[in-house]
């Protein structure tokens, strides 16, 4: 084993705990707690594999944005923090979960090994350079319109969160 394969578990084995803790886990917030190192551990195995590009993406894209968007939106939604016994599931519910999720995961990793096996498998166009002229050149105003869109919805998020809220006793009784 070299040095490389010994940083590769360690990192997939944070990546795999936190992401099981992300799903385990009653506290919302702590759930997109787990869910950041689970995807910046995740960033940290492309970065061990050499896929520098990837890791950048995986780090800005999803640690630097949709956790964060999820945060934002739990904060925004006033969702209860803490635990919470309306969102308690059955232990039973939670068994049945784990077995489906866990055949899920078996049939996946079947058919994955038994298409690729052991191939290698290259890319167009592999290199790094190669990938960001493609993506940058062709792939640029859908990106830019994403990006556009996201913030339109986030100052929308922001504006409906001022608005004042109404009791349900006021409601009842006040005109339209």
């Amino acid at each position: 084993m070299t040095t490389y394969d010994v940083l590769f578990t360690i990192i997939g084995a944070i990546s795999v705990s936190s992401a099981l803790l992300a799903v385990s886990t009653k506290h919302l917030v702590h759930s997109a707690l787990w869910l950041i190192v689970s995807l910046a551990a995740l960033s940290g195995c492309y970065f061990v594999l050499g896929a520098e590009f990837v890791a950048l993406v995986q780090l800005l894209v999803y640690v630097g944005a949709v956790v964060i968007l999820v945060l934002f939106a739990l904060m925004l939604t006033r969702a209860p923090i803490g635990r919470s016994q309306e969102h308690d599931t059955p232990l039973m519910q939670r068994a049945a979960a784990l077995v489906v999720g866990a055949a899920t995961a078996a049939l996946l990793a079947t058919v994955l090994i038994s298409a690729f096996g052991n191939d290698a498998r290259r890319v167009d166009g592999g290199t790094t350079h190669a990938l960001a002229t493609r993506l940058f050149g062709t792939w640029v105003w859908p990106f830019e319109a994403l990006s556009a869109l996201l913030l339109v919805a986030l100052i929308a998020a922001l504006a409906l969160a001022r608005l004042p809220i109404r009791s349900r006793a006021g409601a009842k009784g006040a005109p339209r």
